[in-house]
Parts: C-alpha cells; structure tokens; sequence
C-alpha cells in the first residue's frame, strides 16, 4: 500500500511542480511576461525593439546601447486570476477504472485564483561609447492557485504555489550608430509547494477518510540570453532576442497523511529532470509620425521539450508524467501616441497561443488560448524620471476537461467539466537616468 501512496503523491505533486503556476500565469503556458510596466500598456507589442529604458535587458540585452548615463527601473505588477470550474459528471472507480464506484461527492472548488504581485528591478551602467552593463531581476515563472479542500477535483490537485526568481546580468555593445548585439546569463532559481487529496479506500469519506498529500520541491538552473537591434531606416528599429532552455533537476520530499489520525506516507526524497522552453521574439517599432509609433511583436516558444517526464527515487523510476505540450505562438500589435512632452499614451491587443492541448488537459494547468486588450501610459515627472502605469485585461478561452487519473490501490478519479476564467492585470513603475 505505501508503494501506491508513493505512486500517487508523486506523480500528481510534480506534475504540479511544473504545471501549477500556470493556472494564475498570464503568458500561456507558465511564464510570466510581465517584466516591465512600460510594455504593458502595448500588450508588450514591440518589446525586443522599443529599448524604453532598463527592462530592455530582459527582452533585448542589445537595447541598453539606446540608454543615455546610468539607469534604473523598478516595477510591479498586480496579477487578478478568476477561475472558476463547473462538474460535468466527475466520478470515481477502482481496479484501475474497470468497477465504477459513482459520482466524486463535492463542491465546484469556489474561486480557484486569486491576487499575486510580481516585481522587476533592472540597472544599466555604460562602460564608454561602445559598452553598456546591466542587471536585471525578476520572476519569470510563479504565483498561486487553489481550490475548496472539498472539491470533486481534491484527487487530481488542491493548492499550488510556486515562486521564482532570476538574476540577469548582462552586456552590450554598440557596433554602429545602426547595429547593437547584447548578451546575458541567467541563473535562475524555482521552488514548489503544493497539495492534493488521496483517495484510501473505495468507500465513502466517512469509512475511508482522504489523506492529504504534500510536496515541496526546488532547484536552480542557468540559461543564457541573446539579442539584436537594428536601425534599419530612420524611422524603423527592428529587434530579435532568444532566450535559452533552463535545464532543472527538481528534487525535494513528499509525504501524506489523514488529518487527526497519523501519516500514510512517510517523507520521501524525489527528483525529476524538467527541461524548460526556449524562446525567440521578432519585434519592430516604427515612427509612423511626431506624434504615433506603431508596434509588433511575434514570439516563438519551443513548449514541445516538455513531453514526458520520469518520476524518480532511490530505487529507480516510480512513474512517468505524459505532458505533450505543443509549440506555441504569442502575436502583439500596438501604438504609442506622443500627447505631449510630458504625456505619452499607448494601447495594444495580443493572441497567446496555449501548448496544451485539450486532451491532456488537467485541473493543475487549464489552460487555454488568451486574447489582450491593453491600454496605459508614461508621464516624464522630470527631466530624467518617469512613471509607466498598464492595465490589461485578458480573455481566455473557456476550457473543457476530461482526465483521468489512476491512484493507490487502482482508485481512479475522471475529472469531467469545464473552465472559465480571466485575467486583470495593473502595473506601475518607475524610472530614473542618473
């Protein structure tokens, strides 16, 4: 029996270790493309190319050869997820599904979102003409979901919270009045809580009471990032970034327990290898006048390296987690109209394309596509500080689900529903050359 209990915590819990943030993550998939409050009134339209201030180090290191004297950037972002979940017939069966045993009892799981706040902090120093330096730091993946302890979804996941954070210096070098190169490393360290029940018997809950399952889980990683910017007329800046894969080997303890009567499951050392994406973005700014600059941006995410994963302990391979993302796309266009020297208001509109696709699809990741509506604003406060302040509110896609999960003993739980949600998302920051 401890052998299944094993089984079950661990491949539930590390699912969520890859998968849990992506619930409340506002990029597709589980990134978190808020590392600017300057690119957000544009949906983050043209952001490989803009070089606004220091925030460009993370999406074109060669955007710091645009910066005049030293800079720093500090922002914020306040993240609202609603996500909501709606049975369809959830039930439950033993002898690994073949014995029916009738619905899940339990609740739709409430308000599985909730607010989170992610923060970025950049600083670029030129060396002369040629070279500038810089650090940024944010949290490129992260924040929290969770549902009613009750819910009939409580086998498949409850909570999950992760949190992350990356330190980014970089360098760039000016080649030409019209060409720049940048370059940056990334060390970047991910770390996951979360918790689902498990089923210990084909009974109801008052003859075989849920254990509640625990795991937590970290590791660091390094990565390397690269970008381009180019002049290519007066008016027109083109920019194309890559951001490398991030290779972890999560490992961590695991264990489970029935509240008020004792442990089922020890703790337990486990690990997993996790291969997270590369990136690559294509983005153009052009001054259509004194007063308008239009904007776009294509960015390509290699998702497809997160296929399957091998579950791992002391004495070999406990499960293997079948994930088959797909590649993915995020497309952005958007405008920044120059009212006055002081005043400069912007809007843009995106699609993100989500890697998972519907049929392995799960209540720690339903996710689907995403459309942006965005609008903000810069105000000059100073001759050299300024404020960005963005607003964006993202439609996603409602979502079915229909995944089957096989735990302990052969107790099987399919989760059949759907999803609804939405995100708001408010940023501020501000900036300073010094």
């Amino acid at each position: 029996m401890r052998k299944h209990y094993q089984r079950n915590v661990i491949a539930l819990a590390v699912a969520t270790t890859l998968c849990g943030a992506s619930t409340l993550a506002s990029a597709a998939g589980f990134a978190l493309i808020e590392q600017s409050a300057s690119g957000m009134g544009n949906a983050f339209a043209g952001a490989a190319a803009t070089a606004e201030d220091a925030s460009t180090i993370f999406y074109n290191p060669a955007g710091m050869s645009k910066l005049s004297g030293n800079q720093f950037a500090v922002a914020g972002h306040a993240i609202d997820l609603s996500l909501k979940f709606s049975n369809n017939g959830t039930s439950r069966a033993a002898g690994g599904g073949a014995i029916p045993l009738g619905p899940v009892s339990g609740d739709d799981g409430g308000q599985a979102g909730g607010t989170s706040f992610v923060p970025n902090l950049y600083l670029t120093h030129p060396i002369n003409e040629q070279w500038t330096i810089g650090l940024g730091v944010n949290a490129p993946f992260g924040l929290k979901t969770e549902y009613d302890s009750t819910w009939v979804g409580r086998y498949q996941g409850i909570k999950s919270e992760i949190t992350s954070y990356n330190i980014n210096p970089a360098v760039s070098y000016k080649m030409s009045d019209t060409l720049s190169l940048g370059a940056g490393v990334n060390y970047q360290h991910l770390k996951a809580s979360l918790t689902n029940a498990i089923m210990t018997g084909p009974g109801p809950i008052s003859v075989n009471p849920d254990a509640i399952a625990t795991l937590d889980a970290d590791d660091d990683a390094w990565g390397w990032n690269l970008g381009l910017l180019a002049q290519i007329t007066p008016d027109t800046r083109v920019g194309v970034s890559y951001r490398s894969q991030l290779k972890y080997t999560l490992s961590g303890t695991t264990s489970a327990a029935i509240p008020g009567v004792g442990t089922v499951l020890p703790t337990t050392n486990i690990s997993t290898d996790v291969t997270l994406p590369d990136m690559a973005s294509l983005s153009i700014m052009h001054k259509l006048n004194d007063k308008w600059d239009l904007l776009g941006d294509a960015t390509f995410t290699r998702w497809s390296k997160l296929d399957t994963l091998n579950v791992n302990t002391s004495s070999g391979t406990l499960d293997t987690l079948v994930f088959k993302f797909d590649d993915s796309w995020r497309v952005s266009l958007g405008a920044n109209y120059h009212y006055s020297e002081r005043w400069t208001f912007k809007g843009g509109v995106a699609w993100d394309q989500t890697p998972v696709q519907d049929q392995y699809r799960t209540v720690r990741l339903p996710d689907n596509d995403r459309k942006w509506l965005s609008f903000g604003g810069k105000y000059k406060v100073s001759q050299n500080g300024a404020i960005d302040f963005g607003y964006s509110h993202l439609f996603i896609s409602n979502a079915s689900i229909n995944n089957t999960k096989v735990g302990q003993g052969g107790l099987t739980t399919t989760v059949i529903g759907s999803y609804e949600g939405s995100i708001d998302i408010l940023s501020v920051q501000y900036s300073q050359a010094f």
